[in-house]
């Protein structure tokens, strides 16, 4: 019976494997309905999103809400960790625990635990395998454990940096249209500067800010493939509220556009 269970560990493997593939290393849109990371966040943004509905106030509540990007991300990577273990562990187990202990007593958390230890090199020496197979199996998941880490490692910076170059346009616009940035505050503004012709150039900024928000949410953060901002866990409401100033100044400008052009009709 033991030796069956080597197929829901390889599933197990290849699943998490797959899934941490298409999500860090794999820079396109995922269509595939049934995937571990789609899974994770369905089930755990819309409980995060009506805990916020608790905080009365909105600025509680947005910071609520943008606390889940990074921690939701730190607790995929632990997913996937804990997914690669049992995997092995499963493995292990089916290969009917060849280990030698201290104690000569063997369970499944022995395998729990020498898969653990090996995962995250720790190179504990309570427990020693015993077989071709084992070993192997040891080698295998060092050299995988050692790849994660450096995955791991490698892909937080990229995404602080994403979130970085994000941040300075929008700390540009308030210094532009005041905090919080209003269409009507950035048009006075401009009028009052001499500078209206300067919004044009604004728009088109933020419409590559905006193609490089997608970008950036589409080949690095994990929920890929959603069809509307809400739904992503980066300051999905700070995203919101600039697209409806936006869309405000660009319907202000074309309206007033004449007036300002003839002074007569100031």
């Amino acid at each position: 019976m033991r030796s069956l269970a080597i197929f829901p560990g390889c599933i197990v493997l290849f699943a998490v494997l797959w899934d941490a593939f298409e999500t860090i290393i794999l820079p396109t849109r995922v269509s595939r309905k049934f995937r571990l990371t789609r899974l994770f966040y369905r089930s755990t943004w819309p409980p995060w999103r009506a805990w916020s509905r608790l905080f009365r106030e909105a600025k509680r509540r947005e910071l609520f809400l943008s606390l889940y990007g990074p921690l939701s991300l730190l607790f995929l990577l632990i997913v996937w960790a804990a997914g690669l273990i049992i995997g092995f562990a499963l493995l292990h187990w089916a290969d009917g625990s060849a280990f030698q202990t201290a104690n000569g007593q063997v369970s499944l958390t022995t395998d729990l635990y020498l898969s653990g230890s090996t995962f995250f090199s720790l190179g504990l020496g309570g427990v020693t395998p015993r077989g071709a197979f084992a070993r192997a199996l040891v080698v295998v998941e060092a050299g995988i454990g050692f790849g994660f880490l450096a995955m791991v490692i490698s892909y937080l910076p990229v995404i602080y940096q994403v979130f970085s170059r994000r941040e300075i346009t929008i700390s540009l616009l308030d210094a532009r249209a005041g905090s919080p940035p209003t269409a009507a505050e950035l048009l006075r503004r401009l009028k009052q500067d001499h500078r209206v012709e300067a919004l044009q150039q604004l728009l088109q900024e933020w419409e590559r800010w905006s193609a490089e928000l997608l970008e950036s949410h589409l080949s690095y953060f994990p929920p890929r493939g959603r069809s509307s901002l809400s739904d992503v866990p980066y300051s999905a409401a700070e995203a919101g509220r600039r697209k409806t100033f936006l869309e405000r100044a660009h319907a202000a400008a074309n309206s007033s556009g004449n007036r300002w052009a003839d002074p007569s009709r100031g």
